[in-house]
C-alpha cells in the first residue's frame, strides 16, 4: 500500500466532512437570507416604533368549564401599579439584569451571540426552540407583539428592540420592563409583586427579597415562593450567585444572604382569593405562554377549558372525606384524559386554612415513593424483562459503592420473588436490585419519556421514589401507560374568544408514542393485579378495569395513589404543604398510600365513572418481546418461562 493510499481518510470520515460542509453552506445561506429579510423589515412599516401602542387595559377574563359554566375569573390589570425608578429598591434592577440579561448595559437591544446561538438551534429544529432574548426584546414582546413562534416574528422583534434601545435610555427600558413583567399570582409589575409576596412597597425590598422576585419571571408558577418554597429558595440563591459574579454585591454580602434559609414571606390577604386557585393559576400560565403577558393583562377574554365541574366537585368531596379536621394534612387530586391530555380535575383541600395558597398540583415537589416503581418496571420490560418469569432476592440489600442499605416497608422478606409479585408487595429490596441492572440513566430517560418534567438525578435510589416530582408529573406518567405508551401533553385551554370576537382553538392534543404498546400493556397488567391482590386493593372500583400503585415516603411525610381506568387517570397526594412533616397520627393512624390516598382515589373514581359503560384496557397490537434477562444482568437470581 502506498503512503498516499495510507493517508486517505476512511469513508465514514469523508462522509462526515461532506455532511458538515453541506450543513455549513446551508447555515450561511440561511443567515444571508435572514439578514436580507431583516434589512427589509428594518426599513419597512413593520418595524416602526411610532406606530406601536401598548395594549389598553380591559375587563377581567372569564374562565368556563367543559359544560359552559363559569368557574372563575382572571383579573385584567387590577393588580398592577406603575412606579417610578426611584420608587424601586436598587437591588431589584441589579438582580434582574444579573439573572436575565447580564450584558444589558453594553448591548444595543439584542445580544448577537445569543441570537446566533438561538438561530442555529432554531434552524436545526425547524422551528423556534431557543429564545436568546434580551430585556429589551422581552419588553417589546410583552407590550406590542404576539407570541407567534416564527423566525419572521423574531426578526421583527429584534428590529424593534434595536430601535427602542436607540430611542430610550437603559433606565427607561428597565423601568418599563419592571413595571410590566409578570411575577405570578396575578401580579404584574414589581410594585404588585412586592405587595403580593412580602406586603411591602417595591422601594422597601431587601437584597434577599429582590433576589426572590428577580428569579420569578422565567417560570412564575414553578418558582412561586408560596407554592414551591424549595424551588424558590434555590432560584434565589442562583440570582445571588449571578449578582456576585456581576460584581453587584460583595462576597460578604453574598455569604450573609445565602446563609439565610428563610424566604421571609408575608403574603398579601388578596393572594389566593379564588375558589379554584390551582386551576386558574395553571390556565393563566398556559395563556401567558401562548398569547403573551399583554393579551392576558388586557383581559376581556372568554376562556373555555377542559375542566369538568362535576368531576371537580367529586374530587373535592373525595378529599374532604379523608382530610377534614383542622390539624389534618392537605390533599390534592389531578386527573387527565389519557387519550388527549386534557386536564379534567385540578383540586385540593387544605383543612384549617382560610385559602388555598399552595399550588400542590403543578408546582409543589415531593418524593414519589413507590409510585415511581412502574417507571422502573417499564424501563426493564422495554429491555426484554418478563416480570412474571424474572426473580430477584427479596432480602435485605447493601450496595457498597454508595453505602446504600435497603429494606422492605414492613421488615418481611419472601426470598426469590418475581418482579410482578414484588410490585404487588412494593418490595424495595427487589426493585433496588432491578434498578442497578436497568441503570439509573435508563430510569431517568424512561421517566422523562413518560412525562416527568421535573429534573431528576440519576441515582439508584431514584427507583424507590427518592426524587421530588409534582402530582402533574406522575399523572402524566400514568396517563401515558393508560394510553398504551402514547404520551399526551397536559393542556387546560380548549378555546379562547378575544374581545374583538376572534376565536383561537387554543390547546390541541399533542401526542407522541414514547413506549411500545406491548410494554405499556405489560406494566398495566401488573398494576391491574395490584388493584386485586396487592397494595392497591383499597382503591379498586368493583366491576371496573383499573390499574394503579401506592406510594409512601420515609417517615410517612408523603402518601400517594396513582391509577387509571381505560378512560380516566387520577393521581392523589396527601401531605403537609409547609414541609415534609410525618403523618403519624391522622385519625388515629399513620397515613400511607394504601390508606387515605387509596380511599380518596376510589371515592373519586366511583363518582367520576358513574353512568358510564365499563370496558377493559386495549390489547397491544404487537407481541411481547421478552428476553433471557438473567444471562445479561448481575443482580438477577433466576428466570423461568412462567406467565400469569
Amino acid at each position: 500500500m502506498s503512503p498516499k493510499q495510507r493517508r486517505k481518510p476512511p469513508r465514514k470520515t469523508r462522509r462526515l466532512r461532506r455532511f458538515l460542509l453541506i450543513a455549513a453552506v446551508l447555515v450561511v445561506l440561511a443567515l444571508a437570507g435572514t439578514v436580507a429579510y431583516g434589512l427589509n423589515v428594518y426599513y419597512g412599516a413593520s418595524c416602526d416604533l411610532s406606530a406601536l401602542k401598548p395594549v389598553p387595559q380591559g375587563n377581567s377574563s372569564r374562565v368556563y368549564g367543559v359544560n359552559g359554566s363559569l368557574i372563575g375569573v382572571l383579573p385584567a390589570v387590577e393588580n398592577r401599579t406603575a412606579v417610578a425608578r426611584g420608587e424601586i429598591s436598587p437591588w431589584l434592577p441589579k438582580a434582574t439584569v444579573a439573572i436575565e440579561d447580564r450584558r444589558f448595559y453594553q448591548e444595543g437591544g439584542i445580544d448577537p451571540i445569543g441570537i446566533l446561538r438561538a438561530f442555529v438551534d432554531d434552524l436545526w429544529a425547524g422551528h423556534i426552540v431557543e429564545g436568546g432574548s434580551t430585556i429589551t426584546q422581552e419588553l417589546v414582546r410583552n407590550l406590542y407583539l404576539s407570541r407567534e413562534q416564527t423566525v419572521q416574528r423574531k426578526v421583527v422583534e429584534a428590529c424593534l428592540a434595536i430601535k427602542l434601545a436607540r430611542a430610550w435610555s437603559k433606565d427607561r427600558i428597565l423601568g418599563a420592563y419592571l413595571n410590566d413583567v409578570y411575577y405570578g399570582a396575578h401580579a404584574y409589575g414589581i410594585e404588585a409583586a412586592a405587595e403580593t409576596y412580602f406586603s411591602v412597597p417595591a422601594s422597601k425590598l431587601t437584597l434577599e427579597e429582590a433576589a426572590v422576585l428577580a428569579g420569578l419571571p422565567q417560570a412564575p408558577s414553578f418558582y412561586d415562593p408560596l407554592s414551591n418554597p424549595r424551588a424558590a429558595l434555590a432560584r434565589r440563591d442562583e440570582v445571588l450567585r449571578a449578582l456576585r459574579a456581576s460584581g453587584y454585591i460583595t462576597q460578604s454580602q453574598y455569604d450573609t444572604a445565602v446563609r439565610d434559609r428563610s424566604l421571609h414571606l408575608r403574603p398579601s390577604p388578596v393572594y389566593g382569593g379564588s375558589d379554584e386557585p390551582y386551576f386558574l393559576s395553571y390556565v393563566e400560565d398556559e395563556l401567558q405562554r401562548q398569547y403573551g403577558a399583554a393579551t392576558v393583562r388586557a383581559g376581556g377574554l372568554r376562556i373555555y377549558t377542559t375542566i369538568e365541574p362535576r368531576l371537580q366537585q367529586a374530587a373535592v368531596a373525595a378529599l374532604s372525606h379523608v382530610v377534614y379536621a383542622k390539624q389534618d394534612p392537605a390533599g390534592a387530586i389531578v386527573s387527565l384524559d389519557p387519550a388527549t391530555g386534557a386536564v379534567r380535575v385540578m383540586a385540593a383541600v387544605t383543612p384549617g386554612t382560610q385559602a388555598n395558597t399552595f399550588n400542590l398540583v403543578t408546582s409543589s415537589q415531593r418524593q414519589a415513593g413507590s409510585t415511581f416503581k412502574p417507571i422502573v418496571l417499564a424501563a426493564a420490560v422495554e429491555r426484554g424483562m418478563n416480570p412474571w418469569a424474572t426473580r430477584y432476592d427479596s432480602a435485605p440489600f447493601y450496595y457498597p459503592p454508595l453505602q446504600w442499605h435497603v429494606t422492605t416497608y414492613d421488615g418481611t422478606y419472601a426470598g426469590p420473588e418475581t418482579v410482578a409479585a414484588a410490585t404487588l408487595h412494593s418490595d424495595n429490596t427487589v426493585f433496588a436490585r432491578l434498578a442497578l441492572d436497568v441503570g439509573s440513566g435508563a430510569i431517568v430517560s424512561m421517566a422523562q419519556a413518560l412525562g416527568v418534567k421535573t429534573p431528576l438525578q440519576p441515582t439508584p435510589s431514584l427507583a424507590l421514589g427518592s426524587e421530588a416530582v409534582t402530582p402533574l408529573d406522575m399523572a402524566t406518567v400514568y396517563a401515558t401507560l393508560a394510553a398504551g405508551g402514547v404520551r399526551a401533553e397536559p393542556f387546560a385551554v380548549r378555546r379562547v374568544v378575544f374581545p374583538d370576537g376572534k376565536v383561537d382553538p387554543g390547546g390541541r392534543p399533542q401526542l407522541t408514542r414514547v413506549l411500545p404498546d406491548w410494554v405499556a400493556a405489560t406494566v398495566t397488567r401488573v398494576l391491574e393485579q395490584n388493584m386485586l391482590h396487592g397494595t392497591g386493593v383499597g382503591a379498586h372500583v368493583p366491576g371496573r378495569a383499573d390499574a394503579g400503585k401506592t406510594g409512601t415516603t420515609d417517615n410517612y411525610a408523603d402518601a400517594w395513589f396513582c391509577g387509571y381506568t381505560p378512560s380516566l387517570e387520577a393521581t392523589v397526594w396527601i401531605g403537609y404543604p409547609q414541609g415534609e412533616t410525618p403523618m403519624l397520627d391522622v385519625h388515629g393512624a399513620a397515613v400511607s398510600g394504601p390508606t387515605l390516598p387509596a380511599t380518596a382515589w376510589r371515592l373519586f373514581m366511583e363518582k367520576a365513572l358513574a353512568g358510564t359503560s365499563g370496558g377493559g384496557f386495549l390489547r397491544p397490537t404487537t407481541a411481547a418481546q421478552f428476553q433471557p434477562w438473567a444471562r445479561r444482568y448481575a443482580y438477577t437470581a433466576t428466570t423461568s418461562s412462567s406467565q400469569p
